[in-house]
């Protein structure tokens, strides 16, 4: 058996691939190396994929994740794998090499993440060859799920929302401003904030909201997809809910930047295992 996983913050989707053709796609919580430690992932892997297959039936991994920035925090996913699957051959990679290989494939392009957080790349077919560095969701992640949760906050706490989409608001949140901003300052306060999407989601015919998704998306596409020499000249591909729910949106906003809109994935998952195992999926 092998394995191929996309760990996002907020989910992590595992493909089982038994004999190179039958598959079947698990699901835990989401994990990263700059948050979680090795035995932390070790125990989140044990209690929601261990009961799912025979660990020491796997032969190789493929694993792409948030957080994978350097070799530390690498080993630190890898370790945690290579404890649970001991028999495995295990490559830890960055969600962002998996974006670029599931949409990009092997042809050059620009490959996005649009998901909790948010992050883009340069990819020549082969490797990546630049980065506009992702600040993360206190100082960055334009675009991305968090951003939008943190705006819609913000023009709530604020008093900016027009009147009908305020009184909507409340009546979801009988909780109060008082629960929600300690909620904010916990940990996991950016897949918490993300969740306020679905709000923007259900209301997504609202003008205000419409101009609050292209701002956001706007400052991503201005912020990162615009920075990179070429951008005009090859597809810029997504991968992530937030550009899959908001497509016509960012597509919107992309054809008033002259950008050309290439795929959009909500789930890469399936895409790595064509790129890994193009004869048997």
């Amino acid at each position: 058996m092998v394995i191929i996983a996309d760990c996002g913050s907020t989910k992590c989707d595992w493909l089982l691939v038994h004999g190179g053709r039958d598959h079947q796609l698990e699901n835990t919580v989401g994990f990263s190396p700059f948050f979680h430690t090795t035995s932390e992932i070790e125990e989140i892997l044990a209690a929601q994929l261990v009961p799912k297959l025979e660990p020491k039936s796997v032969d190789r991994i493929w694993f792409y994740g948030t957080g994978v920035h350097d070799e530390h925090r690498t080993e630190i996913v890898a370790t945690a794998l290579r404890n649970i699957f001991p028999n495995a051959q295990v490559e830890v990679e960055h969600d962002l090499l998996g974006a670029a290989r599931a949409t990009c494939k092997r042809s050059p392009g620009i490959a996005c993440i649009l998901g909790t957080g948010s992050n883009s790349c340069y990819y020549d077919g082969q490797k990546i060859l630049d980065n506009v560095i992702s600040l993360g969701w206190l100082l960055g992640d334009e675009g991305s799920g968090t951003h939008l949760g943190k705006a819609l906050l913000r023009a709530w706490f604020y008093h900016e929302l027009p009147s009908d989409l305020n009184a909507a608001f409340d009546a979801e949140h009988p909780e109060g401003p008082d629960a929600i901003k300690d909620r904010v300052y916990e940990k996991g306060a950016n897949a918490y904030l993300a969740s306020f999407t679905r709000f923007l989601g259900d209301h997504l015919t609202h003008p205000f909201v419409q101009q609050l998704v292209k701002d956001s998306l706007g400052a991503f596409l201005d912020h990162h997809v615009r920075k990179y020499s070429g951008h005009l000249q090859v597809p810029i591909h997504f991968v992530g809910s937030i550009a899959y729910h908001f497509k016509d949106l960012l597509e919107q906003s992309m054809e008033s930047r002259k950008l050309q809109l290439g795929v959009v994935v909500r789930k890469p998952i399936y895409s790595l295992a064509e790129y890994h195992l193009p004869p048997q999926i």
